[in-house]
């Protein structure tokens, strides 16, 4: 088995970092240098032949974070590393993996084929934003799910009360996974939409009266549907409403949006870094998730066994 090397992108270092920190290594001496018109050129201060190299960087906005770990990619693969692995923990444009109307790209797919044709041989994240993606590559990919981090969080909680909610139909698969293994009741917010990102209208399938609800999604991005789906659930008699929500986009208004609605609270995974502290969020770190799924990685052992089983 090659060395074990970690690198990460200039905006995951804070990520990066600490994943180093669990694995018990350092993080690999990389610089990036940038000419006057915005162009990228990562350098990589140390020999990777044939090593086993990481490179950590979620493709959040804006784009140069996808620019930069593509290029870091072909940096390796032409510095002859033996295996390249992107870790990434927030997978961009996941949202786009369909053409759900004429003349729209599948954009989720292209990025699939730029990070193999960069010459990664291997892809981890965490929670891609419907299954179906891991299709989409002709490489391994290991898609941890932030279960592993959220069950052990709720556990030290009171839930005797909880019924879990999905707020849309498409991530009723995400909030029965909680229900079933917490053994709690299930209910669904039906939405629909007259354009990206507005919600138009919501209705509550199931029961809500004095129960607290656990919201259930893989990303927050304005928030709009998360804070539509928890007036309505308080409107049908709820006593609280929590959410989780693994990608923290947080995007327009989003903190405005949460600050305003009756969510108590919304717990996150730290994939993406919060623009600004708020009162109602709670942030969890992947870290040491994605350290240990980099070692079973390196040492050919299960990344299943990292998963929690129901």
């Amino acid at each position: 088995m090659g060395t074990v090397k970690l690198f990460s992108g200039t905006n995951s270092t804070y990520l990066a970092e600490k994943i180093a920190d669990y694995y018990g290594y350092s993080l690999g001496n990389k610089t990036l240098m940038k000419f006057s018109d915005g162009e990228m050129q990562p350098v990589i201060n140390e020999s990777v032949r044939g090593c086993y190299t990481f490179f950590i960087q979620s493709t959040f906005a804006p784009t140069d974070n996808l620019m930069e770990l593509l290029l870091m990619i072909d940096t390796a693969k032409r510095a002859s590393a033996e295996y390249i692995i992107a870790v990434i923990p927030y997978f961009g444009y996941a949202r786009q993996d369909r053409k759900d109307k004429p003349r729209v790209p599948i954009s989720a797919k292209l990025i699939a084929n730029l990070l193999q044709a960069a010459g990664a041989n291997r892809i981890m994240t965490i929670d891609f934003h419907s299954d179906q993606l891991q299709g989409f590559f002709d490489i391994p990919v290991d898609h941890l799910k932030s279960e592993a981090i959220f069950i052990p969080y709720l556990k030290k909680t009171d839930l005797s009360n909880v019924t879990f909610a999905s707020p849309d139909v498409g991530g009723v698969k995400r909030a029965r996974t909680y229900a079933q293994y917490f053994q709690r009741d299930l209910v669904i917010c039906d939405k629909y939409r007259k354009k990206a990102n507005v919600v138009a209208g919501m209705t509550v399938i199931g029961d809500v009266k004095d129960a607290d609800i656990i919201l259930v999604d893989d990303l927050v991005d304005t928030a709009g549907t998360l804070c539509r789906a928890a007036d309505i659930i308080m409107d049908k008699g709820a006593k609280s409403v929590r959410a989780l929500c693994t990608h923290p986009v947080l995007s327009g208004d989003a903190y405005k949006n949460i600050e305003a609605s009756s969510i108590e609270e919304v717990i996150v995974c730290d994939t993406i870094p919060l623009a600004q502290s708020s009162p109602k969020i709670k942030v969890l770190s992947t870290a040491k998730l994605f350290a240990r799924a980099i070692r079973n990685t390196h040492e050919h052992r299960s990344i299943s066994a990292l998963f929690v089983e129901g």
